[in-house]
């Protein structure tokens, strides 16, 4: 496992770095943040878990914004 850019809508919103056999993420931006350090067994994993986290903010927790992650 290495290290990969997470992006959704080409915008870089965190990465992913090894963690013991898992992967975790460090959020970049604000609109993500609720998913910050946790762990997935995948990058598609993280990228479906922000997908959901865009369509269902309540989800996520109180943090969460309703953001579009492809506004310019």
């Amino acid at each position: 496992m290495e290290k990969q850019v997470i992006e959704i809508g080409g915008e870089a919103v965190g990465v992913v770095v090894p963690d013991h056999d898992r992967l975790k993420f460090v959020a970049v931006k604000y609109h993500v943040w609720d998913l910050d350090s946790k762990r997935f067994d995948s990058a598609d994993e993280v990228r479906a878990a922000i997908r959901k986290l865009m369509n269902d903010p309540s989800a996520a927790g109180p943090r969460a914004s309703v953001q579009s992650l492809t506004a310019a």
